[in-house]
C-alpha cells in the first residue's frame, strides 16, 4: 500500500503536533522551507532535553533526601521519557519517509 506524499505530510505535521503537545510548547505552524522544519526539530529537541534535566534533578534532590516529592519526581521522569520517545518515533518516520523517496524511480 503506497501512501500519497499529502497524506506522509499531513501526518508528519500531526505527529510533530503531538510531540510538541507532550514536550509542552507550542503548537507547530507548517514551514514554508527546511529551515523552518529545522528551527521546530531543534526547539522540540531542546524542549525535551531541558524536560530530561529537570526530571534528573528532581530524581537526585528525592535520593539525596532534600526533597520527598517523589511522586512529583517520577511524574517528570515519566514525562521526560514520553517525550523523548515520541521524539524517536518521529524520527523513524521521517527516516522511513526519506528511504522510500530514495526508493522512488523517476
Amino acid at each position: 500500500m503506497m501512501i500519497s506524499p499529502i497524506d506522509s505530510q499531513s501526518q508528519m505535521l500531526e505527529m510533530m503536533t503531538k510531540l510538541q503537545q507532550v514536550a509542552g510548547s507550542e503548537r507547530i505552524a507548517p514551514a514554508s522551507n527546511s529551515v523552518g522544519i529545522s528551527d521546530d526539530f531543534s526547539a522540540v529537541i531542546r524542549n525535551i532535553n531541558q524536560q530530561q534535566n529537570i526530571a534528573a534533578d528532581m530524581m537526585t534532590a528525592v535520593d539525596t533526601g532534600s526533597s520527598d516529592d517523589v511522586i512529583g519526581a517520577m511524574v517528570a521522569s515519566q514525562k521526560a521519557s514520553l517525550s523523548f520517545s515520541m521524539l524517536l518515533q518521529v524520527r523513524n518516520k521521517v527516516m522511513s519517509g526519506i528511504d522510500d523517496v530514495m526508493r522512488m524511480s523517476l
